[in-house]
C-alpha cells in the first residue's frame, strides 16, 4: 500500500437536525454576534424561511440587517451592491441562509466588507489579507455543500465566466443542517440541486487531488444521494430522505473542499455563462458522458461506486464504468433533467468555442484523464 500525503482540515462545525434552525440564536450569541447580515434570496422571504431565522436572533437579542437583491449564480454587481447595503451598517458577523447562491454571496460580500477590492482580486486561495467576519450557513437545499466550503462562487457581470474565490477565512464557523428547511424546494428544485450534489460524490471520488480521508466523504455522500433521489423527489415530505440528501450534500461539499472536481463541472460552466443552462441541468447533461470517457483510467473507482449503490453492482454483462453511467443517466431522467446540447439551444459549430471555454476551467486540471480542448471536444460532442 502507497501511502498518500495529504493536509485535511475541517474548519466549520455542524449542527443536523429537524428543527435545529431554532437553536440559531443561542449559537449566534455563543459567537459574540450582536449586529448581523442574514442573505437571503427572495424566494426564502416568500417562504417564511427568513422569519424563522430572524425570530431566534432577535430572541437572542442580535440586530438583524436583512440582504436579499440578489439572484441564481450571484454576480460581482449583486456582491458589490450588498457590500455597498452593508458598509455603514457596522455588523460584526455575517449569516446565509438559502442555497448555494445565499451562501456564496455572503461569503463575496464578507470578502469585499474586510478586506475591500473587487471579487476578481480574490479568484483563487488565500488572498484575503486581513481578518473576515464570522459567519454561520443555512443550508435549504441539498445542493453544492458551499456550506462546507472556503470558496465563492462569483460569477464576473460582464464576461458571466464563474471565479473560485477561496481563503481559510470565508469558511462557516457553523453549519445548520436542518431537513425541515428543505421541504419547501420546488421539485425542480429538489431535483437539479440534487443531481449536483451527485455529481460532487462521483467527481470527488476521482479526482487527482483526492486523498484517502476526502474519499470517505465521497464514497458516504454517494452512498445517501443515490439511494435517496427518487425516493426524494416521489415523497417531497420524507424527513429521513431530506434529512439523508442534505447530510450527503454536506459530505460532497467536505470532499470538494479537499479534492476539487473534474471535467463535468469544466464543461457546464460554459454552458451556464452562454446560455443560462441551470447549474445542475448541465450537470445532468454531462456526467454519464464525462463516467464514460474516463473509463480508462478511473474504472476501479467507478466499480466502487457501482458497487456502493442500490444497484448493488449488477451490470447485465456491461462494464462497471457503463453500468454507472446508465444508472446517473436514470436518476436524472427520474428528475427530469437528462437532456442534449441542442435542446439546450446549441449549435454544432459552437462546440469548438465552448471547449476552449472548457478547457481554461480550473475544475478541469483535476480530472483523472488529462482534460484539455480536445477532450472537452469528445464529451460536448457525446452529448450533443
Amino acid at each position: 500500500m502507497s501511502l498518500t500525503a495529504f493536509d485535511f482540515q475541517l474548519r466549520t462545525r455542524v449542527i443536523f437536525g429537524a428543527g435545529v434552525i431554532d437553536r440559531l440564536g443561542e449559537l449566534a450569541r455563543e459567537l459574540k454576534f450582536q449586529r448581523t447580515l442574514l442573505v437571503a434570496d427572495h424566494g426564502l422571504v416568500a417562504s417564511g424561511h427568513v422569519d424563522e431565522a430572524v425570530g431566534p436572533l432577535e430572541k437572542a437579542g442580535v440586530e438583524v440587517f436583512r440582504f436579499h437583491d440578489f439572484e441564481v449564480n450571484p454576480d460581482t454587481r449583486m456582491v458589490e451592491a450588498g457590500t455597498a447595503f452593508v458598509s455603514p451598517l457596522n455588523i460584526d458577523s455575517i449569516i446565509g441562509l438559502g442555497g448555494g447562491s445565499s451562501l456564496d454571496c455572503a461569503k463575496g460580500i464578507n470578502f469585499l466588507l474586510t478586506n475591500g477590492g473587487r471579487m476578481s482580486e480574490y479568484r483563487g486561495y488565500g488572498k484575503a489579507t486581513r481578518p473576515m467576519l464570522p459567519m454561520i450557513a443555512i443550508p435549504t437545499t441539498a445542493g453544492t455543500g458551499s456550506e462546507a466550503q472556503s470558496y465563492a462562487l462569483i460569477s464576473d457581470a460582464e464576461s458571466h465566466v464563474k471565479m473560485a474565490c477561496g481563503d481559510p477565512k470565508a469558511s462557516f464557523r457553523v453549519a445548520l443542517l436542518d431537513p425541515a428547511l428543505t421541504v419547501s424546494q420546488p421539485r425542480s428544485i429538489t431535483a437539479i440541486s440534487g443531481f449536483d450534489a451527485i455529481a460532487h460524490a462521483v467527481e470527488t471520488f476521482v479526482t487527482t487531488k483526492r486523498n484517502p480521508l476526502s474519499e470517505i466523504f465521497s464514497r458516504e455522500a454517494w452512498r445517501l444521494l443515490e439511494r435517496n433521489y427518487e425516493r426524494v423527489l416521489n415523497q417531497p415530505d420524507d424527513l429521513e430522505a431530506r434529512g439523508a440528501m442534505q447530510l450527503g450534500a454536506y459530505y460532497a461539499g467536505v470532499a470538494i473542499e479537499n479534492s476539487m472536481l473534474g471535467a463535468t463541472h469544466a464543461c457546464a460552466n460554459p454552458l451556464t455563462a452562454r446560455y443560462g443552462t441551470a447549474h445542475g441541468a448541465a450537470i445532468a447533461m454531462l456526467l454519464p458522458s464525462v463516467v464514460r470517457w474516463n473509463e480508462t483510467v478511473a474504472a476501479d473507482q467507478y466499480a466502487m461506486l457501482l458497487n456502493w449503490s442500490s444497484v448493488n453492482g449488477k451490470s447485465n454483462n456491461l462494464s462497471a464504468t457503463e453500468a454507472l453511467a446508465r444508472r446517473l443517466e436514470e436518476l436524472s431522467e427520474a428528475g427530469g433533467l437528462r437532456n442534449n446540447l441542442r435542446a439546450a439551444g446549441v449549435t454544432e459549430n459552437e462546440l469548438t468555442e465552448l471547449a476552449s471555454e472548457a478547457a481554461e476551467q480550473w475544475t478541469g486540471t483535476f480530472n483523472p484523464r488529462p482534460f484539455d480542448k480536445e477532450g472537452a471536444i469528445e464529451v460536448y460532442q457525446c452529448v450533443y
